[in-house]
C-alpha cells in the first residue's frame, strides 16, 4: 500500500481546496466575517496550510490552544495550491531525492513554500500509519494566498468543539458523521512527485 504512505487528502472540487489554519479571535473572528485575511496577518511570514481538518484538530487541540481558538476553513483555487507544490521543497533533507544537502538548502531557502509529511491522525488525534501533507507558504507564495488563491473563509470553530464533544463523550460514530468528506485529491501523484523524500 506505498500509495497511501503519503498523500494529500482534502475536501475539494473542480476548481477549489479547502485548506485548514488557527488563529487568535484577533486574526480569526476579522477573516471569517470578511472572507479575506484582515491587514493583522502578516504577509511576510511563513504559514502552514493544512488539508487534513484531524490533523488540524490535532495542531490546535481542537480549537483550546492558546493563539489558536479559531479554527478557519480556507477555500483556495487548486490553480494556487499546485503553484505551492510545484515551487516547493521539502522541509528535510532526503538522500536520493536531493543531490546532497547543500543542494538542499540552497533549494530550500529559493523555494516559496515547503512541504512535510506528518502522520495523520484519527478521531482521538492517535498517529496513523500513513502522512498527511503540510504546506508552509512564505514570501511571494503567502501573498498569493492571502491575495489571489483565497475565495472563501468560514469559521469552524463549532465543528471543532461539536466534534470533539462528541469524541469525549465515546460517540465516535455521530462524530465521524461531522467530519469533512476528505478524500485523495485528484492528479497528486506528479504535483508531489518531487516531495516523497
Amino acid at each position: 500500500m506505498e500509495e497511501l504512505r503519503r498523500g494529500i487528502r482534502a475536501v475539494h472540487g473542480e476548481s477549489t481546496i479547502t485548506v485548514y489554519q488557527a488563529y487568535s479571535p484577533e486574526i480569526g473572528l476579522p477573516a471569517a466575517r470578511q472572507g479575506r485575511f484582515p491587514a493583522a496577518w502578516k504577509r511576510d511570514r511563513m504559514t502552514w496550510i493544512k488539508p487534513s481538518f484531524l490533523w488540524m484538530m490535532y495542531r490546535c487541540g481542537w480549537g483550546s490552544k492558546e493563539g489558536q481558538e479559531t479554527v478557519l476553513a480556507v477555500e483556495i483555487t487548486r490553480e494556487g495550491f499546485e503553484w505551492a507544490l510545484r515551487h516547493a521543497c521539502l522541509s528535510h533533507y532526503a538522500r536520493g531525492l536531493h543531490e546532497n544537502q547543500a543542494a538542499w538548502k540552497r533549494e530550500l531557502k529559493r523555494a516559496p513554500a515547503r512541504v512535510q509529511w506528518d502522520p495523520e491522525r484519527d478521531l482521538r488525534l492517535r498517529p496513523l500509519p500513513y502522512r498527511s501533507l503540510q504546506l508552509g507558504l512564505s514570501g511571494e507564495a503567502a501573498r498569493r494566498y492571502a491575495d489571489e488563491w483565497t475565495i472563501a473563509i468560514r469559521d469552524v470553530t463549532p465543528l471543532a468543539h461539536e466534534v470533539h464533544a462528541l469524541v469525549s463523550g465515546g460517540d465516535l460514530d455521530s462524530a465521524a458523521r461531522l467530519l469533512p468528506p476528505e478524500s485523495f485529491y485528484t492528479g497528486q501523484d506528479e504535483l508531489i512527485a518531487h516531495l516523497q523524500g
